[in-house]
């Protein structure tokens, strides 16, 4: 499957960031690119309605595009069964260039992990002499050809001969435990068959006698032929053994894909491993990274809509892969690695310009998905009166409503109606629903814009928004906080501030200004309520 796309707005998401994103989303699924729109928080009250009003979801918030652990490449499905043989999972760790494998059960909960050290422990150590294990493992092992059958589990200590017959059959070294390495010495054979042994493994490509065949089948010995040596045979058939027989680690700190790079390094830096097994939060293991693993990522794919400044965007955008972005205001400070497509024109609506893109593109606009562009576009121009709205707008809005066949205007005042966000919202919520940050030659500015028809609910707490104002921005450093409330049918907005932005309000705007002054024809925060600010900073 291609890498997902995920295409969102600004952190505090409007109609237009919203149906923006849903329809690029929409144009880039029909040109071949997977992609999901989302939002950075809860959407406000007017952009519910018209989700709703149109039978069109809410998409699903975005809390972060940081690089996690299932954005690397690391060894996914590598493990082994804790009853497979040491012999497979060293064959495994060697040609994945790996020196630790994690161990699961048969449900594919994580038991620990398997390391080279502990298999060269227990050889080094001689402790070699016990087999427990599958007939099928012993015969991979050895290179192996079955002769006879009966028992699926091969439990019992290996044996191999070096003294005389007589010395045998005069010991007790055979009993229904004994594993017996051997070659045509045809005595011994004998008496490990009567004395219903639990397998002979027959070397250096010898065969037992017919008699000794027929004894095997009623005694239910189990027999396999090998070409190997009866040492080399004695050296490998240990490694049949079944991982579980092994000392392991059965304590090791994991990780899960949902964790971030930036908290993996930091748990590395605390525990120096090399190796850390995946788990889910079923304790089901997914797989094993390495840290050489980090070099082989695939940061995830935004498109970014209506903002191109990192202060109003998703958290840890530096670490995912930009590929596009469609946007209606001034450039921001984003960089990118390479090339992007860019489209940036001076319009009043992002919506307007992700119209364009379904004509340039041939794509058809479905009548749910148009409508979303059409209450896109009344909301971002106040319904065209905004001085940001352009006759390329004003086309777009007719050729929009040639395809859903909506009356613009009525559309416009249930949108407004349904955003009253006086009755609905506490005074912080009011503030920070539509909240945008600038920083222009190091003043940190917090433009805040409520558009309602109920203008004197907030002004009769004005004192109280002042006081807030003034609180926030001592908090969080802002040099200038303004909370324009714009009433589109009396086209202006009420102004309040907090104390320190004063005096460059005054220069900015009229040097009679008070809180709570109504200004005429301020309606838009892009052209007339931030660029006079900047023009006095400058």
């Amino acid at each position: 499957m291609e890498d997902k796309i995920y295409i969102f707005g600004h952190k505090n998401p409007d109609t237009d960031s919203v149906c923006s994103a849903i329809g690029l989303s929409y144009l880039q699924n029909a040109l071949g690119n997977y992609s999901e729109p989302r939002i950075l928080s809860e959407i406000n009250d007017e952009t519910k309605y018209v989700l709703k009003k149109f039978k069109i979801a809410i998409p699903e918030i975005l809390n972060d595009v940081k690089l996690q652990i299932r954005d690397i490449n690391y060894h996914k499905n590598f493990m082994v069964n804790i009853k497979e043989s040491v012999f497979n999972a060293f064959f495994l760790m060697q040609e994945n260039n790996m020196s630790t494998i994690p161990i699961i059960n048969e449900n594919g909960t994580f038991m620990g992990v398997f390391a080279m050290k502990d298999i060269a422990k227990k050889e080094i150590l001689g402790d070699n002499h016990f087999l427990k294990t599958n007939y099928n493992h012993i015969l991979k092992t050895i290179d192996g050809i079955e002769i006879l059958r009966f028992d699926e589990e091969i439990d019992g200590e290996i044996v191999n001969v070096g003294i005389r017959s007589s010395s045998v059959y005069n010991s007790d070294i055979f009993n229904n435990r004994t594993i017996l390495i051997i070659g045509d010495r045809h005595s011994i054979i004998e008496d490990a068959i009567n004395k219903k042994i639990k397998l002979i493994v027959i070397t250096s490509g010898k065969k037992i006698k017919d008699e000794h065949l027929e004894l095997a089948k009623k005694n239910k010995v189990n027999i396999i032929y090998t070409n190997k040596n009866s040492y080399d045979t004695l050296l490998t058939i240990s490694f049949a053994n079944y991982i579980e027989s092994y000392r392991y680690t059965k304590e090791l700190v994991c990780v899960s894909e949902d964790t971030y790079i930036s908290d993996f390094n930091e748990i590395v830096n605390k525990t120096r491993h090399s190796y850390y097994p995946i788990i889910d939060k079923h304790n089901h293991c997914l797989g094993l990274i390495k840290l050489s693993d980090l070099r082989d990522s695939n940061p995830k794919c935004v498109f970014l809509v209506d903002h191109n400044e990192m202060s109003q965007s998703v958290e840890g955008l530096e670490e995912a892969k930009i590929v596009g972005i469609v946007d209606h205001h001034k450039l921001g400070t984003l960089g990118t690695m390479e090339p992007i497509n860019f489209r940036n024109m001076t319009v009043g609506s992002t919506c307007t310009i992700v119209h364009e893109l379904f004509k340039e593109n041939k794509i058809k606009i479905p009548e749910d998905i148009a409508s979303l562009l059409l209450a896109g576009i009344i909301s971002d121009t106040l319904m065209l009166k905004s001085p940001t709205a352009t006759k390329i707008d004003e086309r777009v809005v007719n050729d929009l409503v040639k395809i859903t066949n909506l009356n613009p205007e009525k559309l416009a005042i249930e949108m407004f109606k349904a955003n009253d966000v006086i009755k609905s919202k506490n005074l912080k919520e009011i503030i920070y629903m539509d909240f945008k940050t600038f920083v222009i030659d190091k003043t940190l500015i917090g433009v805040s814009q409520v558009t309602t028809l109920n203008a004197k609910a907030i002004l009769k707490q004005k004192n109280s928004y002042i006081r807030f104002l003034n609180k926030e921005a001592n908090h969080k450093n802002f040099d200038i906080m303004v909370l324009a409330i714009t009433d589109i049918f009396k086209n202006g907005s009420y102004i309040l501030f907090n104390d320190k932005a004063k005096d460059i309000l005054k220069e900015a705007y009229n040097e009679k200004i008070q809180e709570g002054d109504f200004i005429e024809g301020m309606v838009s925060r892009k052209k007339q309520i931030l660029p006079p600010i900047i023009s006095v900073l400058k």
